[in-house]
């Protein structure tokens, strides 16, 4: 049976479990997916019967007694624990080196150069949350009109701006300027636009975020796709992740249901090619605030549109559901965790009850994909489509 369409979709920090090099990266005895269990509100019945509880090691509830997909976890080989070197390792591009980061701010010649282009100084210009900082530093900035320059554990140049003070397209202009600027040595993954509104000190981030990444290798999964003739649809995040390159078309979303409807309309429509989606809810709104609880309703919502798109999955059909690293909302900081990240693969020519084991990257994701379609352009990562076909 021929696979003619590619349902992937990222739960954005649904880790299953530390990685054997964890300890360095401060995450010892991270496992997302355990916070969520221990809540014992976890009901996810559609995962389970694709065999979540049945991947190895994953300690969790009781497994399936007859999975209807294939199942494992895989293993982050690139060098980090972002947002965009998960995607990028997905999408079949180790990065062996990890992105800079910027525990004490950046240097003073990029903000003086920033400055320079922009004509507006640049204020904070350290690691902050990005609630306190525009309650800390948004009374300045609307006095003066400087930009609040500030970064996280991860590698990422943030620009905070009220928008009566700096109106949306100017504020991407300026991020787009730093992200001109932030190139080579000091080449951060992602420059990202945080437009807030309200008065002093009652101020609240806008849904009007843009991020500004860096433009990926080739080839990757994406460009190997677009140049056999396919069509690569991104739901959510991912047109940023990968800086626009090498998509025909893109939808951006608010939440991580808007993003799930998008993905069951995408269902009922014709096409040859990939549907890329980012779910990036779990991520934003509940693994970085710690949030057990919500973080795991809105998995318990997804299972349900989970439940929906598999309905309406026909035979030429495949859906890989998998994440980017993990984000224990249960563990004492903020930052994300270094993680295995589960694999759920489901269609009516898979296998049912494969175990796909622990794979040794995630970019076996992207090589399986360009195996489907037998594209000249080839990624890092192994194939398992002779695992869930049954070719072996």
């Amino acid at each position: 049976m021929d696979i003619n369409r590619v349902f992937l979709i990222v739960l954005d920090s649904v880790g299953a479990g530390e990685l054997p090099d964890a300890a360095e990266y401060g995450d010892k005895g991270s496992h997302t997916l355990k916070a969520l269990h221990r809540t014992g509100k976890l009901n996810v019945p559609n995962m389970e019967k694709l065999g979540l509880f049945n991947i190895s090691g994953i300690d969790l509830g009781e497994p399936f007694k007859h999975p209807i997909g294939a199942y494992g976890k895989m293993t982050e080989r690139s060098a980090g624990k972002d947002t965009t070197i998960g995607h990028w390792e997905i999408a079949g591009i180790v990065s062996e080196k990890p992105f800079p980061t910027y525990p004490n701010g950046f240097p003073q010649e990029i903000l003086d150069e920033l400055t320079k282009r922009t004509g507006r100084k640049c204020l904070c210009n350290k690691p902050y949350s990005g609630t306190d900082v525009i309650v800390d530093y948004g009374k300045e900035h609307m006095e003066t009109g400087g930009l609040i320059v500030y970064t996280s554990a991860d590698s990422v140049f943030q620009i905070a701006a009220h928008e009566k003070v700096v109106p949306i397209q100017e504020l991407y202009r300026c991020c787009q300027t730093a992200r001109d600027i932030l190139q080579g040595e000091h080449g951060v993954c992602r420059v990202i636009a945080r437009p807030f509104i309200g008065e002093y000190p009652n101020f609240t981030r806008t849904t009007s975020r843009h991020d500004f990444s860096l433009t990926p290798p080739v080839p990757n999964m994406l460009y190997a796709l677009e140049n056999s003739g396919l069509q690569t649809i991104t739901v959510g995040k991912i047109y940023d992740i990968f800086a626009g390159q090498n998509i025909s078309a893109a939808t951006k979303t608010k939440t991580n249901l808007e993003g799930m409807q998008r993905v069951l309309d995408l269902a009922d429509s014709p096409f040859r090619g990939i549907v890329f989606t980012n779910l990036v809810d779990f991520d934003m709104l509940y693994g970085h605030r710690n949030d057990v609880e919500g973080y795991t309703n809105a998995m318990n919502e997804f299972d349900i549109q989970l439940g929906k798109l598999m309905e309406k999955m026909g035979g030429e059909d495949l859906l890989i559901i998998t994440a980017d690293h993990g984000c224990d909302p249960s563990a004492p900081g903020t930052d994300h965790s270094r993680e295995y990240v589960p694999l759920l693969v489901y269609g009516r020519s898979v296998r049912p009850g494969v175990d796909l084991g622990i794979r040794e990257t995630f970019a076996d994701v992207s090589a399986t994909i360009l195996d489907i379609f037998s594209t000249q352009d080839r990624t890092a990562g192994t194939s398992f489509l002779p695992e869930i076909l049954g070719w072996n």
